[in-house]
């Protein structure tokens, strides 16, 4: 079925839960007492990640020989990793800073995947399926919970786990859509507050990011479908869009930048998003606000469904371009920094829908103007996040390229053009 942005409906798009479980309440050590020995568990929750939960592993780590802990996001260090290999080892799709003091260690493995992958990554019968999935939820309202800040990479796991143990955080938001559960979905509540980690603030928008800005908002035309990235560019692209009308927003995450665009009055609809921006603001605006519903996996992130998305227009960043339109967005200054993410997923879907745009927007430098953003080809190791063939338009503070229609030396000469000067000659 496709989706329909104007009346989403996520219930076809969600494995059935067993539910009737007989719920229990007990405190954390007892429940990851149940967890038994050669476990695959998920964790889940980015931010709002159980973090009472798993101290409770940690401290209980010489109950088990072998634990392999799944987390597509952390976003804070938890203390599992002083336990790195004894008996913890760990997977990830998602290589934020928060690993980087375990890259070197031989136990923490990185899992190159597309954020559409959480469909299917760890239910039954997909690749690394779960015993157990642990996960953070809102205080209870009416016999339910919610998955608050981070549904799309938890709600597939959350349903399918064959035991879920569930962290009760009331500083969680309890948000509407794909993300709530009945209690009997549950096994095991445990009842633990605890403060949520807090991205930082906002950055000042300089003139540079302005500039970038204004050029890339420039695709986006009044009752287009929109998705962006987090950070100080996306945050000055939305800024720019207050104008616009009709506009949809249907992306892999919200954040406060949305709730000024919709204040403006240029978002119709419900908008749509797998994850929500860990601040403040942004807590206490989405609880129990039908203006976000949150979504599974295969929806945000679905190649079917943004190509159903009429003028759908990807706005993201990236580490570096080469000059045939490769992009990296996952090693910096030779450090790993990211995953694919939904990089891969919203490029590609808008190049199948209707109309549909792909926007990268950087800055032409980095390190103070001594590094090319613009570079002759991808140097390995560096990986190539996102192909050639779904370059479309590139955006820097020295202009707009649309490259799609541009093949070799034309490619080149253009995406030349928007580096920086003192760059250019050794571009040629």
């Amino acid at each position: 079925m496709a989706f329909d942005p104007a009346r989403p409906d996520f219930t076809p798009y969600l494995p059935p839960s067993p539910g009737g479980k007989a719920t229990r309440t007990l405190s954390a050590a007892a429940a990851v007492a149940e967890i038994p020995e050669g476990s695959r568990v998920f964790v889940g929750g980015a931010a709002a990640a159980p973090m009472h939960l798993m101290q409770a592993l940690a401290d209980a780590a010489d109950r088990w020989q072998h634990i392999e802990i799944a987390m597509p996001m952390m976003q804070k260090r938890p203390a599992l990793f002083q336990h790195a290999g004894k008996p913890f080892r760990f997977l990830t799709s998602q290589a934020s800073p928060a690993f980087k003091y375990l890259w070197d260690s031989g136990f923490v493995d990185v899992l190159p995947s597309k954020f559409s992958d959480h469909t299917t990554l760890h239910v039954p019968g997909g690749p690394l399926p779960v015993d157990v999935a642990i996960i953070a939820v809102s205080a209870p309202i009416d016999g339910r919970v919610s998955l608050g800040m981070s549904v799309g990479s938890s709600v597939m796991p959350a349903r399918t786990a064959p035991l879920v143990i569930a962290q009760i955080n009331p500083n969680i938001p309890y948000t509407f859509g794909a993300g709530e559960l009945d209690l009997d979905q549950i096994d095991i509540l445990v009842e633990a507050e605890e403060p949520l980690v807090e991205s930082r603030a906002a950055e000042e928008l300089d003139e540079l990011s302005r500039q970038i800005a204004m050029a890339a908002a420039s695709v986006v035309e009044d009752g287009c479908t929109i998705q962006f990235g987090i950070g100080s560019i996306p945050d000055a692209i939305l800024s720019a869009l207050h104008s616009r009308r009709g506009l949809r927003v249907h992306s892999g995450l919200v954040s406060d930048a949305c709730i000024d665009l919709l204040e403006a009055g240029a978002v119709q609809g419900p908008m749509v998003s797998a994850e929500v921006a860990p601040t403040a603001r942004m807590r206490a605006w989405i609880h129990r606000n039908p203006a976000v519903l949150m979504a599974p996996p295969n929806v945000t992130h679905g190649a079917a469904e943004l190509a159903a998305l009429p003028r759908f227009v990807a706005l993201n960043s990236t580490v570096e371009i080469a000059l045939d339109g490769a992009a990296n967005s996952e090693v910096a200054g030779g450090q790993l920094i990211s995953g694919p993410g939904g990089a891969p997923d919203f490029a590609f879907g808008a190049s199948l829908a209707s109309g549909g745009r792909s926007v990268l927007a950087l800055r032409a430098t980095a390190s103070r103007g001594r590094i090319s953003r613009i570079v002759r080809r991808i140097e390995a190791p560096n990986p190539i996040t996102l192909p050639n063939y779904l370059a479309d338009v590139v955006v820097t503070e020295f202009g707009r390229v649309d490259v799609r229609g541009l093949a070799g030396s034309a490619r080149a000469a253009a995406l030349r053009s928007i580096a920086h000067p003192d760059h250019r000659a050794a571009l040629s």
